[in-house]
């Protein structure tokens, strides 16, 4: 299965000044997916990310907008060849990709399911895991959400590690700019009639300064609102 992943997948990083964790991210892609095609759309760092990605053997596009939601989709839309499943991750290193071959699989063996996420309170290691971690908590709540708001149930509909159907993606052009990309992307592939199955995974500390704040929580949620009225697939 592992050597048949680099032609069946490519993987999409969103970066901005990510010099401490994009090459140990790129390197254990590499070696867990046999050398798949990487595409990384830096967002304009200032640090040395883009040389880092690129001595990686990635493939370095610079960003048009603004926003992780912007990078992924200009990564999507610029992909030369189609394959059947498209890996994203964050390029923090927080993300084990031995968990990916996992993933595809379930894809493979189930065609209705359009993504795959991978479900960091369910791993057995994760420090994260404790009502006294505000983000924690601040997940849960957005998970409650999106269940109300959008039908959408997952444990964990934030995670950055995720293996998509290309064909559930095909057209979509996301509304979201920011962190907010992760849940229009559950709703919109739910509404296109794919089912969304999470695995459980372990979590590392990232690499390099957190950027998601609890501010942002609040444009999450103002898009899961946003989505419960729109009628869009």
């Amino acid at each position: 299965m592992v050597t048949e992943l680099s032609s069946s997948i490519s993987v999409i990083i969103a970066t901005l000044n990510e010099e401490e964790g994009i090459g140990p991210t790129i390197d254990e892609m590499q070696k867990i997916l046999n050398n798949p095609y990487m595409v990384v759309v830096d967002g304009n760092s200032v640090d040395r990310t883009i040389e880092i990605a690129k001595n990686r053997g990635a493939d370095v596009m610079l960003q048009e907008g603004i926003g992780k939601g912007a990078a992924m989709f200009q990564g999507i839309k610029t992909m030369a060849a189609k394959v059947p499943y498209i890996v994203f991750t964050d390029a923090d290193y927080t993300y084990p990709a031995q968990y990916i071959p996992q993933m595809v699989e379930i894809l493979e063996a189930n065609p209705h399911v359009g993504m795959v996420i991978g479900n960091r309170f369910k791993g057995q290691y994760n420090l994260s895991k404790t009502i006294t971690n505000p983000f924690y908590v601040g997940n849960k709540l957005l998970a409650f959400a999106q269940l109300v708001m959008n039908g959408v149930n997952l444990g964990d509909p934030l995670s950055g590690l995720r293996v998509v159907r290309t064909e559930a993606l095909d057209g979509w052009k996301p509304k979201s700019k920011g962190f907010d990309v992760e849940a229009e992307m559950n709703t919109i592939v739910e509404r296109r009639g794919y089912g969304i199955m999470e695995v459980p995974i372990d979590y590392r500390n990232r690499m390099g300064e957190k950027k998601l704040k609890l501010r942002h929580g609040l444009g999450i949620m103002k898009r899961i609102l946003t989505e419960s009225f729109s009628l869009e697939t």
